[in-house]
């Protein structure tokens, strides 16, 4: 693992309060008087190995034995239960962590509820504005014009697959040439309808909404990176392309009876993996981590990364701030800034493939010649880095995990039948002008 104590130590300005000896930086001149111990609360969410923070953590608690953290991932879901949840939490005042992790979902909320974070600019992080892509940054400043989060990944774009599933079903497992089985969308399904037409037990795709988010990140790429929302916080689902593209690339897929009719980071879900229910689904970098994480060492080697139908795409990538209802608002904030900077980042693009926000963390030759073990070896770092730089990012509504979550559960119903197809479209319109207000 990368050696992160001494470039922190200097980049981050981490005070006497976080070691043995010296004053907190609040108070006068030296003291004898041993350092208090304070416990630090991460909590985040996500399947697998989440936001990859396992070895950073440990590390950290090595480093700095007065300063302690005790790190909670919550759950697999953002929209139905982590982002409810700790907005109850913030509200109250009681229940958050020191840090949290916030996804490019929730981050129009956050922003616009300065009165929840605390500012880091108190704690020196400004100094660490040249780390992040403009947009990346940007993205951290809330309503009132400070600095409240910083980021962690960016999402990317790939397909895993199953190798083993591939060969029993005829097709190649290569993966250049799987790769060139599907330029496009359409060439994806007829893959599918090949591999449903050999496989048994298995189905092509995991679930009906990880193609819909795939291809959604895609279209709002095309159509003025907006997706539910405009960037007035008008809502747009109804008439957005790229909404109604991906609708109707899911019933697409639907229709043609490929998906194994599961909902993403859910137990169902998880089981899926274990018991072989599906060849493929879309990843962005950090789903590298949940499918290892998720699928378990048995499956090590049968999974591989191929590129992605239609070019690129950035579907994800999170946010760490402080919550004011901290009782340790400076220690936190350096733990915010240390586990998103650049060191740390790669640690976690090692631990679980989340792909870093920081351009030096980018550019650094260990991500570039980067090859994920449990994925057949594949190049991840070749098949990613050309293209994190260019990412675009997409513009979410200050209500969007909402509106997100509820015309998702349309897509799902539709899949698993519960909604008629001709009726979908309609019922879709409708749940997300429900969740908006």
């Amino acid at each position: 693992m990368l050696a992160v104590a001494s470039v922190m130590t200097v980049a981050l300005g981490i005070t006497a309060a976080c070691s043995s000896g010296g004053g907190s930086g609040e108070g006068g001149g030296a003291s004898s008087a041993a350092p208090e111990k304070i416990t630090l609360t991460l909590q985040t969410f996500g399947g697998g190995t989440n936001f990859g923070y396992k070895a950073a953590v440990e590390k950290w608690n090595a480093e700095h034995p007065n300063v302690q953290v005790k790190y909670n991932n919550l759950t697999d879901s953002f929209e139905n239960v982590y982002w409810p949840q700790m907005l109850q939490w913030l509200q109250s005042g009681t229940g958050a962590g020191d840090v949290v992790g916030i996804d490019e979902g929730g981050m129009g909320l956050a922003k616009a509820r300065p009165q929840f974070f605390t500012d880091l600019s108190q704690y020196g992080v400004q100094s660490r504005q040249a780390d992040f892509p403009a947009w990346k940054w940007e993205n951290g400043i809330n309503a009132d014009g400070k600095l409240f989060a910083l980021g962690t990944d960016v999402g990317g774009m790939s397909i895993c697959y199953r190798t083993d599933l591939f060969e029993k079903a005829g097709l190649p497992t290569d993966r250049a040439e799987v790769s060139g089985l599907w330029k496009t969308w359409d060439d994806f399904i007829k893959v599918g309808q090949q591999f449903q037409g050999k496989a048994k037990g298995a189905k092509f795709v995991d679930s009906v909404n990880t193609i819909y988010n795939v291809v959604l990140s895609q279209e709002a790429a095309k159509n003025g990176n907006v997706t539910y929302f405009d960037k007035n916080q008008q809502l747009i689902a109804d008439k957005n392309p790229a909404v109604k593209t991906a609708f109707d690339f899911t019933q697409k897929i639907s229709k043609a009876g490929l998906t194994a009719k599961l909902q993403n980071f859910t137990d169902p879900w998880n089981t899926g993996f274990v018991k072989s229910q599906f060849a493929t689904l879309g990843c962005p970098g950090w789903m590298l981590g949940v499918v290892s994480g998720t699928a378990g060492d048995e499956f090590k080697g049968k999974w591989d990364v191929a590129t992605v139908p239609g070019g690129g795409g950035n579907w994800g990538g999170s946010w760490l701030a402080v919550p004011k209802q901290s009782k340790h608002p400076k220690e936190a904030a350096e733990l915010a800034s240390y586990l998103t900077s650049p060191e740390a980042q790669l640690m976690a693009f090692k631990e679980g493939g989340n792909l870093p926000s920081t351009i030096p963390a980018q550019d650094n030759p260990e991500l570039q010649s980067a090859k994920n073990e449990y994925f057949n070896n594949a190049p991840i770092g070749e098949i990613f880095g050309p293209s994190i730089k260019s990412l675009q990012p997409t513009f979410l509504g200050e209500k969007h995990a909402q509106v997100k979550a509820a015309v998702e559960q349309v897509v799902i119903g539709m899949d698993q039948g519960a909604v008629p197809y001709d009726q979908a479209w309609q019922k879709f319109v409708e749940a997300g002008q429900k969740a908006a207000g």
